[in-house]
């Protein structure tokens, strides 16, 4: 089956990455002061042991944004997205009422946002996706960076009706 669109993102915004540097060296940093020299470190310091456990979710924290990924891929047999390590969706033409590629605006931050307007919004930045709507009633988005790409194929694949209707 030839894939019309495909797309992989990644959370990649530079003061994210600072933020999570910032904590994991404060980890270390703590970490060595406290468990390797045996000074305490702050003035109101942790206690060893939960001291680890926050150097340890640092580095599970740092090692989670590394690994996300949404991929999308739309095909003649629909649209398939996977927000690894959490989701996935698939839906065949059949089962979509509408879709259609919008600007949402801000949704209240990044990530897996429940409760839109869009109902369920998967995204890693910017404000551009594509809005489904299931026959069913059901709604979710999928955030891209490749907006006219994504509503090129969409409308290719639903018989080159640019607004996502059939």
């Amino acid at each position: 089956m030839k894939i019309a669109f495909q797309e992989q993102q990644r959370f990649t915004q530079w003061w994210l990455w600072l933020i999570l540097c910032i904590i994991a060296i404060s980890a270390i940093f703590g970490f060595y002061r406290q468990i390797i020299l045996g000074r305490p470190f702050g003035n109101v310091p942790m206690s060893d042991s939960l001291l680890i456990m926050f150097t340890a979710l640092a580095f599970m924290l740092i090692l989670l944004f590394a690994s996300m990924r949404l991929n999308t891929a739309i095909d003649e047999s629909g649209i398939r997205m996977r927000f690894f390590p959490f989701t996935g969706k698939r839906a065949a033409w059949s089962e979509i009422k509408k879709a259609e590629v919008v600007n949402y605006g801000f949704v209240g931050g990044w990530g897996i946002r429940i409760g839109t307007a869009y109902g369920t919004v998967y995204n890693t930045q910017g404000n551009r996706g594509l809005a489904i709507e299931l026959v069913n009633g059901k709604k979710f988005l999928i955030g891209t960076q490749k907006e006219k790409e994504m509503a090129e194929a969409v409308a290719k694949l639903r018989g080159g009706n640019p607004d996502g209707h059939r």
